[in-house]
């Protein structure tokens, strides 16, 4: 993947806070009634970053080590948040109370023993047959080795392969449809979103 420039690189492919921070609350100003799809949600905040024993016990816990730009956005820029469309999805403990049924139902899933270690199985797009059946095993395997880290609604969503050769990619996942779409990279899926 090549490295993103612009006021949010460092030089070393790390992530540059303030200036993140910075873009975020320019978008806040650009954006006062949160007009934008999803800034109602997040409402151009960012959680706190999280500490190197928190994203640890985390990577310890399900058997780990998550992509570097990720890893390193967690750590340095915040936890959770002002994201593309409702956010970025905290890595772990509660979400808000007033999250989707849906996010709750995946993130237990992501969660179970065994799901974030196992290589995610696809290297190009999958669609299910239209005739086919919903077989929810099945599903659940195709994105096994991914953590959903955003919400696009009805019934989309957004994961970071965390294992295989993908590791660090973004997919979009669109369970009502049935087809599972790659996209890029961690840094540069996020650094799209704040240059628009």
């Amino acid at each position: 993947m090549a490295r993103d420039e612009g006021p949010v690189a460092d030089g070393t492919e790390g992530w540059d806070a303030q200036a993140v921070r910075a873009r975020l609350d320019a978008l806040a100003r650009l954006d006062p009634d949160l007009t934008r799809f999803g800034s109602d949600a997040h409402r151009y905040r960012l959680a706190r970053s999280l500490s190197e024993a928190e994203i640890r016990a985390f990577e310890e816990r399900y058997a780990v080590r998550l992509p570097a730009s990720y890893r390193d956005f967690l750590a340095r820029v915040g936890g959770a948040g002002a994201g593309p469309d409702y956010g970025l999805l905290p890595l772990d403990g509660p979400l808000a109370p007033d999250s989707d049924d849906a996010v709750d139902d995946l993130q237990e899933q992501d969660r179970r023993p065994g799901f974030l270690a196992t290589p995610f199985p696809l290297s190009a797009e999958w669609r299910r047959e239209p005739a086919g059946r919903f077989d929810e095993e099945a599903e659940r395997a195709r994105v096994a080795g991914s953590l959903v880290i955003a919400e696009s609604g009805c019934g989309e969503f957004v994961r970071l392969v965390v294992t295989g050769p993908c590791a660090g990619q973004v997919w979009f996942d669109d369970m009502t449809w049935g087809r599972i779409v790659p996209g890029p990279g961690f840094r540069a899926w996020y650094l799209a979103w704040l240059a628009k």
